[in-house]
Formats: structure tokens, sequence, C-alpha cells
């Protein structure tokens, strides 16, 4: 199995960059430069980037970015996708100097997200100065937040996850559709190699947009506030009111990102010592909040 340390970046494909650097900028409060590729490098740390966004033809979410310590991990890593029949491209060099590391790996998982395997990120440390004020986001060496993805393949995805990707399950949900009638859906919620709750969550139905949500985590509940201020005031698609989850306990609200899926934009995430965790399944999603009905009142309202 392999050792992920936690969720490196993501990748997104945009129609409208400049959307995407005022978005960055002024909404989330991150940094941004221009990447090789005629991108946007969005930066949150010393990192040179923790979003690159890629323009193309359509608004999506497209890659997954899991880092590992070294080369020995690395090539670890490369030997359990080896045995387990995983279809790998190595990155070239120009591929590697995009994503500003030493290696890289490309793979789809069973239910078709991809992925990239990285190690040694290249990074000239400038201080992080958000254009916003924001004072600094929750990373280092548990990763840049969280990612949650469509497993259609939910079975067969949460085994890729567990046995060859060496994730273990935090604890999990079944979600039931308001209204809707027959077997729920299950969303499973996965740690790595660090202490943050979990890094990635398996959605066992189809998403669009490539991805559910990304959450990114600020140090207190005023940068939150502000957060909040911000996207009213650049009339951002807001897609669920502030609640705290039950099970990372994260005070957090969703907006819409201009590559059509939601950023969660929180504080007081849990930090875990496995040793000491017990499995569980919770049947709400929030001890307070989250109102998840509020994007479909705003798109209503603006019908009016």
């Amino acid at each position: 199995m392999m050792n992920i340390r936690g969720l490196a970046y993501v990748v997104a494909e945009t129609t409208d960059m400049e959307g995407w650097r005022r978005y960055a900028e002024g909404v989330l409060g991150m940094m941004t430069a221009p990447s090789p590729d005629g991108g946007l490098y969005v930066r949150m740390d010393e990192r040179q980037f923790r979003f690159a966004v890629q323009p193309g033809p359509r608004d999506a979410y497209v890659v997954s970015g899991w880092e590992v310590s070294g080369s020995a991990d690395f090539a670890q890593a490369l030997n359990a996708l080896s045995e387990a029949g995983v279809e790998v491209a190595l990155g070239d060099a120009a591929q590697c100097r995009l994503r500003c590391v030493q290696q890289l790996a490309g793979f789809n998982d069973p239910s078709g997200n991809r992925h990239e395997l990285v190690w040694g990120f290249r990074s000239d440390f400038a201080h992080f100065a958000s254009p916003a004020g924001v004072s600094r986001f929750v990373t280092g060496n548990i990763g840049m937040g969280h990612t949650v993805l469509p497993a259609p393949e939910f079975e067969n995805t949460v085994e890729f996850f567990t046995k060859v990707m060496g994730f273990g399950l935090s604890d999990l949900f079944n979600f039931q559709p308001p209204g809707a009638d027959g077997p729920s859906l299950p969303i499973h919620f996965f740690h790595c190699n660090n202490g943050r709750h979990h890094s990635l969550a398996l959605a066992g139905f189809p998403v669009p947009s490539g991805c559910v949500h990304v959450m990114v985590e600020v140090e207190d509940m005023p940068e939150v506030g502000r957060a909040i201020d911000r996207m009213h005031a650049h009339k951002v698609q807001q897609t669920a009111t502030l609640g705290q989850h039950t099970n990372d306990r994260v005070t957090s609200f969703y907006m819409r990102s201009p590559s059509n899926f939601d950023i969660e934009y929180g504080y007081g995430g849990a930090v875990i010592d496995w040793a000491e965790h017990i499995t569980h399944e919770f049947t709400r999603v929030s001890l307070w909040g989250h109102d998840f009905s509020v994007s479909q009142r705003v798109l209503l309202d603006k019908e009016a």
C-alpha cells in the first residue's frame, strides 16, 4: 500500500480565467500567479500553488494531487499501482515543472476520477500575503484540506483507496435525498497519514462537475465571517449556510466556484489521534446550520 501524506493540490478547468482570478483573490483571499500552461496558480501558503486552474472548454474539477514524502515512497506507490493492474502515466519533465515537483504519476480510480501522485515540491518559500487580508490557511503536514469525489462505482472505488492507496475509513454517512424513495446513497470519509479527520470523501453518485466540494480551512471564526462578506460582495452563489459538521467539527459555509464545484470555507477542523479513533455512522450532517436548500431558494428568488 501507499503512504499518502495529504491532499497536495487540486486542478480545475475553466472557461473564464479572469473570473477565477477575481474569485481566488477577492473571495477566497488567496494569491495568484500565471502558470506556464497559460493558466493560474492559486496560492494559500508557502507552496507555489494549491489550486492549479487551466484553460479549457468546460468548467470542472479535473485532478486530485496526492503527496508522498520522498522517492522511496513514490517507488513503493508505483509498485502498489502496478500490482493492482492500474495504468500509470509517468510525468515528463514539462509536466513535473508545471506541477513544481520532482516526480509525478497520473492514474484513474475505478470511478474515473483522475489522480496525480507527487513528491518533492519546489518552492521559493516567499511569505504568503493574502490580497484580502486572510491571516493564514491551515495546511502544512495535514495537507491543503479535503476533497469529495463522485464514486458511481462505489465498492470498487472504496476498495481501491483502502487496499491500494492506503486510506483508512474515518466514518460514514448514508444520504437519503429529500423526497426520494429507494436506497440511500453512501458517502464515506477517509483519512491518510496525517491527523486531518478526512482528506477524501467518496460519494456514491455521479457529479457533473467532477467534484462535490473542496474544503479549505482558516485559523479562526472571524476569517470565515469575512469570507461570507466577500462572497456576498462579489455576488458569488452561496450553496449552504454557516454550520458545524458532526464528524470533523468544522464550522463552515459553502459557495460555488467558477469551475462548478463547491468550496467549503471553514475553521476548527478536528485533528485525530487515529490510535484512539472509533469509526461510526453518523445520521446528521451537521450539529447546527448548513442549510443546503439556500442555493435553490436563491435561484428561485432570481427567477421571481
